[in-house]
């Protein structure tokens, strides 16, 4: 806190007032309410919700009036209400594979069991302003209610038209949960090198640029990454905890998550035939960029596992686990702000001492040259 300004708490306390006026806006117009925030800015609550690790779209709504619209500001309030919740189960694995689909689509084939399911998207759009939206008078369009005829259960793309080939890397499989250990980053220091697990945790919350620009750069070439989009998902799963007392699963309800494999071709190792390799993405709500992008990072950050050389950031899990966290890096890029006084004056006096020194030492090499140009 700025405790060295003059005026003190007195200026803070002024400065919050002036926080909640611009928050607030012109008081002609109606203020917004938390509630629409959650349904007509969707996109971003689900971001909120992702890297604030906490699925509760009226909080995260809440949080970006709060912080005015700035998602990593909303983030951190987020993470701040997290720490004061307990904690009394472990959900069990998702089981996306049973999706409640609303989007479905695949890159890598045309015609799939279940169907391509184009849902709600920006890829079809041709980004024009639509200045009907400033209208009150704004008509939603009505939607043709197609019958997709989906089965209960729609299989993945990989598994079903790639895996049982042999053409893509299997996954393992843990069959006994009791000797599954899960890695929790928000209860355990990260000690590298680190687990797959650990990797997809930070990725799936980590900050949604950060991640792009990572995932960005393994298609420039930068980890020799060329991928295809096996499948994207987006729809509700049922969620499951198994309380010790009970000693069966039982449902608490159901949250939307994005879902994205992408296909890596492999050229092969000492102990691996050539085949295709998978990256993987999950988040909480409807983010597509943000899983394509982490399931590119997540096959780059593979490389070692792989036998393959390690040449770009991408591929260099200390670097990218230690700088994806965006709360993290606000905390150490905004603190240059606060006070620094003293900081500034030791360095300033240093700057002085060393100017003064090389001052000194010119005119002392001036001095030693002079007798030589009469001679």
């Amino acid at each position: 806190m700025y405790v060295a300004v003059k005026g003190g708490e007195k200026s803070i306390a002024n400065a919050h007032k002036l926080l909640a006026e611009d928050r607030r806006g012109d008081k002609n117009i109606p203020e917004l309410d938390h509630k629409q925030i959650r349904e007509q800015l969707s996109l971003s609550v689900s971001r909120v919700m992702a890297e604030g690790s906490l699925y509760d779209p009226d909080l995260a709504a809440l949080a970006i009036k709060q912080a005015r619209g700035d998602l990593i500001e909303a983030i951190f309030l987020i993470r701040a209400f997290r720490t004061t919740l307990p904690r009394f189960a472990y959900s069990k694995p998702i089981e996306t594979t049973d999706m409640n689909i609303d989007r479905r689509v695949s890159a890598t084939y045309k015609d799939l069991p279940g169907g391509q399911i184009l849902g709600p998207t920006f890829d079809y759009t041709h980004r024009l302003i639509d200045f009907d939206l400033a209208s009150e008078q704004n008509q939603i369009p009505k939607t043709h209610q197609e019958e997709h005829g989906l089965d209960a259960s729609i299989p993945r793309v990989l598994d079903n038209l790639l895996h049982h080939e042999g053409l893509i890397q299997t996954e393992p499989v843990i069959q006994d949960e009791a000797a599954q250990h899960v890695g929790d980053l928000t209860r355990e220091p990260v000690n590298f090198p680190v687990d797959r697990d650990v990797r997809l945790q930070n990725l799936s919350r980590g900050d949604e640029g950060f991640v792009l620009s990572l995932g960005y750069s393994t298609q420039r070439g930068y980890a020799r990454n060329h991928a295809f989009v096996g499948e994207i998902r987006y729809g509700t799963v049922e969620l499951t905890i198994e309380p010790e007392e009970l000693g069966f699963p039982i449902s608490i309800g159901d949250i939307e998550v994005t879902e994205c494999e992408t296909v890596n071709q492999f050229e092969g190792s000492k102990t691996e035939p050539p085949q295709f390799t998978r990256g993987y993405g999950l988040t909480f709500g409807q983010n597509e960029r943000k899983t394509i992008a982490m399931a590119l990072v997540d096959r780059a950050l593979r490389a070692r596992e792989l036998g393959e050389e390690i040449e770009s950031p991408a591929q260099d899990e200390e670097f990218v686990l230690s700088h994806s966290d965006n709360i993290q890096a606000t905390g150490f890029v905004e603190h240059i702000k606060l006070p620094h006084y003293v900081d500034f004056q030791s360095e300033l006096e240093l700057v002085r001492r060393l100017r003064k020194e090389a001052e000194e030492l010119r005119k002392q090499n001036s001095t030693m040259q002079e007798p030589q140009a009469a001679e």
